[in-house]
């Protein structure tokens, strides 16, 4: 064998390997974004969405702050486009706030069922502004994985008595803003590291939230509220794995899935943690399970399997900064 072949051979194999460590992260994105689901049930008994919202941020900001503190890891901002990932900070944390405010007038069956078209506009706005493209395969297995998302939640609806205008339209502007963050994400990634995103997002949410939640408190003369729910150890758990995993660790898994797929590829592991989800509710809550779960769990991981194996090709330029 000569030497040519033995780099041909090392060079595939290393590519290998990091298909499976890429693929690996989004399977380990989509397991902790399906159990989550579970530690808002449990923090919803005890607080309010913005307050959930306030302290999954300030678990996320703290846990993040930790390994800057002792010099485990180092952000460099100099020189690099700050503009675009302050703007991708403020679509982040508009996704999080338009999807608590949508939820109020919604329910979780409609935010399911609209959430299911991320990839969607996720995919249109990487056309347009990163020249993602993808073919016709792609696209039919993008549309199987949705449909299958919005078929599961169609059965599982009972006493339909209509969605509200405003929740669809709070819900709406939040996938938009979810799919905005997730196309610039991988629009900065070549400038700053996964870390440094996600360091940002939970600083600047933890910013956020607590600004309003403050001001809320302060407006209704009950400054005291805001620790009222620490005293609930179920609250502090759920908030500590929202914030902590479904919010920092998350973020640095998406913005390296970015980092190494198409945007359309990432954003549809999404429509697996539904399926997570559901499952997640049979083991530990008891819900029941039918039929329909079980196919359209089929249908969507077919889906998010052919997606990710369908595609354009990646540029020379993608294939070098893997």
């Amino acid at each position: 064998m000569t030497n040519g072949e033995d780099l041909k051979n090392n060079v595939q194999t290393s590519a290998k390997k990091s298909r499976i460590i890429v693929y690996g992260a989004a399977v380990l994105f989509s397991l902790i974004v399906g159990f989550s689901f579970l530690a808002v049930k449990t923090s919803m008994e005890v607080g309010t969405p913005l307050e959930i919202l306030t302290y999954r941020f300030n678990f996320a900001a703290v846990a993040a702050a930790i390994p800057l503190m002792v010099r485990f890891v180092k952000i460099d901002l100099t020189g690099k486009s700050l503009k675009r990932l302050a703007l991708t900070v403020v679509f982040f944390v508009g996704f999080m706030a338009f999807q608590a405010l949508g939820l109020i007038y919604a329910t979780s069956i409609e935010s399911g069922i609209i959430f299911a078209i991320v990839p969607i506009l996720s995919k249109i706005i990487a056309y347009y502004y990163l020249a993602e493209k993808g073919d016709w395969k792609q696209n039919a297995f993008i549309t199987l994985s949705i449909a299958a998302v919005i078929a599961m939640f169609l059965f599982s609806l009972q006493g339909f008595q209509g969605v509200s205008v405003k929740g669809f339209i709070l819900l709406l502007i939040s996938c938009l803003l979810s799919a905005l963050s997730n196309v610039l994400i991988r629009g900065v990634r070549s400038e700053f590291s996964p870390y440094a995103i996600a360091f940002l997002i939970s600083i600047g949410g933890c910013v956020f939230f607590n600004a309003v939640t403050l001001m809320t408190s302060a407006i209704r003369g009950e400054p005291l509220q805001y620790l009222a729910p620490l005293a609930h150890w179920e609250f502090v758990l759920g908030s500590a794995f929202l914030g902590i995993l479904s919010t920092l660790v998350t973020s640095l898994l998406m913005a390296y899935m970015l980092a190494n797929m198409e945007t359309v590829k990432a954003t549809i592991f999404g429509n697996l943690s539904t399926a997570i989800s559901i499952f997640a509710g049979v083991i530990f809550l008891r819900e029941p399970l039918y039929i329909y779960h079980i196919v359209c769990t089929i249908f969507i991981i077919i889906g998010v399997i052919g997606t990710s194996l369908n595609g354009a090709p990646k540029p020379d330029k993608d294939r070098e900064e893997e």
